[in-house]
């Protein structure tokens, strides 16, 4: 690898994600941008994500798992071997679109009291994506992911927590942008810390942004870089998902609001397990189909005595 000096470090967690992953690289090589050096971590693929690495970009550095490690500790991995000045988060299932990469590093260079600044991500038709949000407060666990969000889907809160009230098409400074594309200043996570590995999946995005913000600095979303993003295409892959996304909220919640915080996450959950239940002993009167109650039942018991 050269040792001239980087701009941008660009760190690739990845996870048999194999042809995300080619049009990943592909469009990454293609964009105009400044000097880089790319670190992929690859997390245990199965599906020779790591072999196409090497065989795409010889230069790259590969750090390998034997085992998926997470998103958090994959993305750490890669950060502390980084060089540049910039770090760039990116995930597999993206594609840069035009010079959305230059974009977003001529605006930190010229903005110097920004840490971050993150693409409008897109689907592949173009059409925007939401994906920047408040930050969640005890109300959003209330109604956000529970029988409220269902009922009162106008709700103020989730007015605010979405962000409806703004179509995501204009540029503006931002609390939480998502990581699926983020460009972050080097010194800042010098000064702030990386992302917090308990928060394995889920949750470590919204954390970072939190620090960053609470130490002073400002994000910027940058609606005229485009990066298309595949909706789920890595996670959609993870069995877990649902329990890992309570898990991690949970941890979220007892790091910012504290442990009383925790038990009113455990309430919501139990509120909306209840409610998930009803639901499937009417589909079974109804002689419809319905899942079984009893398997998620010894998820929630594991869950509420964590």
């Amino acid at each position: 690898m050269s040792t001239s000096p980087v701009e941008i470090s660009v760190v690739i967690p990845s996870w048999n994600t194999r042809d995300y992953l080619r049009a990943c690289l592909e469009t990454l090589r293609a964009a105009p941008k400044p000097t880089m050096e790319l670190i992929v971590v690859d997390n245990g693929s199965e599906d020779g994500s790591a072999e196409l690495v090497t065989e795409l970009e010889p230069d790259a550095t590969l750090i390998g798992n034997a085992r998926n490690e997470g998103f958090a500790r994959a993305c750490n991995q890669g950060m502390r071997v980084a060089r540049g000045r910039y770090v760039l988060l990116l995930n597999t299932d993206t594609e840069i679109r035009g010079d959305a990469l230059r974009l977003l590093y001529e605006f930190l260079e010229e903005h110097r009291e920004y840490a971050a600044v993150a693409p409008r991500l897109v689907h592949p038709d173009g059409s925007t994506q939401r994906t920047v949000q408040e930050f969640p407060n005890l109300k959003t666990a209330l109604f956000f992911s529970t029988p409220l969000e269902r009922w009162f889907p106008k709700s103020r809160e989730l007015r605010r927590y979405f962000m409806r009230d703004w179509d995501q098409a204009s540029s503006r400074d931002v609390d939480q942008p998502p990581a699926a594309c983020l460009l972050i200043r080097k010194e800042v996570l010098d000064e702030i810390g990386l992302f917090d590995e308990e928060l394995w999946l889920f949750y470590n995005d919204v954390d970072l942004a939190r620090r960053v913000k609470a130490a002073g600095w400002k994000t910027r979303y940058l609606a005229e870089a485009e990066v298309v993003h595949h909706v789920g295409g890595s996670t959609s892959k993870f069995a877990g998902f649902v329990p890992e996304w309570q898990k991690n909220r949970l941890a979220y919640y007892r790091k910012h609001h504290g442990r009383l915080a925790g038990w009113w996450v455990k309430a919501c959950v139990v509120l909306t397990f209840v409610d998930w239940s009803l639901a499937q002993l009417w589909a079974r009167l109804r002689r419809r189909d319905a899942e079984r109650v009893l398997p998620m039942a010894r998820v929630l018991g594991a869950f509420l005595v964590s």
